[in-house]
């Protein structure tokens, strides 16, 4: 008996809030398909940006690089950058099209002002410049670095070279420290510039830094 009563409130509970969603449903049926509307509208009008206008974009922006980077391989930074006239460089892709047409835009145009340089506009760049990679943005931070040491600001230059050499460990580390080793020579910390060049010495001798930097231990041991 007790199970039957059980079973029947059950059946009354279920009845009562199918009541409950039908007189809900009724009262803002015109709310509810508005708001079906809008949602279907807002997929609609993203679906349409994407396929008419952002997709198009991203294909016209890698379109236009094309010519900007066969100038910068062969190290002609001035039309990689600006353009020859005719086809944009890296600085009017990036004012047309931001980031459309991927990251590395900021990259080859940090690198060009970098050569030509012009190292305030290049740290705008590099600093734009973020990659999944961590041997690219490795190589943008020691840019960064590069970019200070143009400016004569060697604290921060040195800063840089050492976050560059801790990002990724691997080969160009050494690289990264070695700047960082001379950067450190040239504020007089000597025990800083030691550290530095053996950190490649015992992690990276197989490299070209690590053939060679006995020279730049010894230097600084015998100034001292």
């Amino acid at each position: 008996m007790a199970k039957n009563i059980k079973n029947h409130n059950a059946e009354e509970s279920v009845e009562q809030a199918i009541t409950h969603t039908e007189h809900f449903v009724e009262r803002y049926k015109n709310q509810i398909i508005y708001g079906v509307i809008a949602i279907l509208l807002v997929i609609g009008i993203g679906l349409a940006y994407q396929n008419f206008y952002r997709k198009p974009r991203i294909k016209e922006a890698l379109s236009q690089t094309f010519v900007a980077e066969q100038y910068f391989r062969v190290d002609s930074f001035a039309k990689a950058l600006n353009g020859d006239g005719n086809a944009f460089g890296f600085k009017k892709v990036i004012d047309e099209y931001g980031s459309m047409a991927g990251e590395a835009v900021y990259f080859y145009a940090g690198t060009c002002e970098l050569q030509l340089g012009n190292f305030e506009n290049a740290l705008k760049y590099f600093k734009k410049y973020s990659s999944k990679d961590d041997i690219m943005q490795a190589r943008a931070i020691c840019c960064i670095g590069d970019c200070y040491a143009g400016l004569k600001d060697n604290a921060k230059a040195v800063d840089y070279y050492m976050q560059a050499a801790k990002y990724a460990d691997n080969p160009l580390s050494a690289t990264y420290y070695l700047k960082a080793g001379i950067m450190y020579e040239e504020l007089g910390k000597k025990d800083k510039a030691i550290e530095a060049y053996q950190t490649i010495k015992d992690r990276y001798p197989q490299t070209i830094e690590g053939y060679e930097i006995d020279k730049y231990i010894s230097r600084i041991q015998i100034q001292k």
